[in-house]
């Protein structure tokens, strides 16, 4: 059994952190995968303001995890419930999934990937979100232009324009330079502040503070 210690988006527009305490919890939660089972028995619990680092070895299902939480990949056991959240809502329609790929479409500039994004999930932050990961003064710029690390933030920019109450972020700092990865942790500290929660995978640490781990897998 696997328990926490003392570390995209499907739908319509949805509203942000609220006043009300949130949880989100796993229950015995297990995953399998082309008939391989990839973890068992995972169980945690993150409150309003918490944050969880999702830690192990490649293959250890942390990817899997996240994507399960975001309605991506099934859940062949256990539960998975955001208690306080929307009940008219399931848990991936409260949550943004940030990826190992950046969704940015290359034709449109800067601005125009986010707006997109703003009229498909709901949002009005534009301005605000790119002046905070610093993209602001590349706002009409192809995103074909831009570099791993402009793009990621890119990426970051929508969790900012489009509030959600839960973050699921798997390697956020992956092309980001010391600078941005400072960015990220007082954008993940501000939606903390909030009463937002934050799960996010990593091998090492990524500027979230007192936040819970939780290992996968033998080994780690």
């Amino acid at each position: 059994m696997e328990n926490a210690s003392d570390s995209a988006c499907v739908g319509r527009p949805r509203a942000g952190p609220g006043a009300a305490l949130m949880r989100l919890r796993a229950s015995n939660v297990g995953c399998v995968r082309s008939g391989r089972e990839i973890f068992a028995g995972v169980d945690f619990a993150v409150e309003s303001g918490g944050a969880l680092v999702v830690l192990g070895r490649n293959g250890a299902g942390k990817s899997s995890l996240l994507r399960m939480i975001a309605g991506l990949v099934r859940i062949a056991a256990g539960h998975l419930v955001l208690e306080g959240g929307d009940p008219q809502l399931t848990l991936a329609e409260q949550a943004h999934y940030l990826g190992h790929q950046d969704a940015v479409k290359p034709s449109l500039t800067v601005a125009e990937n986010l707006a997109f994004w703003m009229r498909y999930f709901g949002g009005t932050e534009t301005v605000r979100a790119l002046a905070t990961v610093g993209l602001d003064t590349l706002a009409d710029l192809p995103a074909a232009y831009l570099s791993a690390g402009q793009r990621r933030r890119l990426s970051i920019a929508r969790l900012i324009a489009v509030p959600r109450s839960v973050w699921l972020l798997d390697e956020p700092t992956s092309a980001l330079d010391t600078a941005a990865q400072v960015r990220l942790a007082d954008v993940m500290r501000d939606h903390r502040a909030g009463g937002g929660i934050i799960l996010a995978a990593a091998h090492g640490p990524i500027g979230l503070e007192r936040a819970k781990e939780l290992r996968l897998g033998a080994g780690t």
